[in-house]
């Protein structure tokens, strides 16, 4: 079956100097995907829709350079390249640190355009814009890429502008549910 997948990253960054819990980069993403598996439970849908919890995004050894990044995602289009799968995949839609309380989601420019356009045009109809911003933002590397080198339309639903990001302020306070509903909504 032709299907569609979502998938967000669950993994946080190890910080030795300090305890990182990631509860918008890493826990917002994993919140969306177990509510969204939720709400599509009951509905049927043309596309089959396939909810994808990658591990590995974050660096391990260093800070975010070469390959040591995007380890599940790599992974996931690797095994699907090598088992023909990949050809029934018509998009993967990623959202990483999207729980922002300040949400701000910016177009970035690595993303196929007739896919962010959905997401943007979506957006505007329902009068969300002031949250997904026209304002584009320059190319992101994240867990899109792999599937973007691979020939899939992909796009990163992601707010950048996050204050708290990759520090010990990334917690359950800097967060907000009506962000993760906004882009459920969309």
């Amino acid at each position: 079956n032709d299907r569609i997948v979502i998938g967000g990253h669950y993994d946080t960054k190890l910080f030795r100097q300090f305890r990182f819990v990631g509860a918008n980069d890493g826990g917002s993403s994993a919140a969306f995907l177990i509510e969204l598996a939720r709400v599509l439970k009951a509905r049927r849908n043309a596309l089959t829709i396939e909810l994808l919890f990658l591990d590995g995004e974050e660096a391990v050894n260093t800070e975010w350079a070469g390959i040591d990044n995007t380890y599940g995602s790599r992974h996931y289009v690797d095994v699907a390249k090598r088992d023909g799968s990949l050809a029934s995949l018509k998009a993967f839609v990623l959202v990483d640190m999207i729980g922002d309380r300040d949400l701000r989601i910016r177009r970035e420019s690595n993303s196929t355009g007739w896919l962010a356009e959905l997401v943007w045009a979506a957006a505007k109809r329902q009068k969300l814009d002031n949250y997904f911003v026209a304002e584009p933002t320059g190319p992101i590397e994240d867990d899109h890429v792999p599937f973007l080198e691979a020939g899939v339309p992909s796009v990163d639903i992601i707010d950048l502008d996050f204050f708290a990001w990759h520090t010990a302020q990334d917690t359950l306070d800097a967060v907000s549910a009506r962000s993760l509903q906004v882009v459920g909504d969309v």
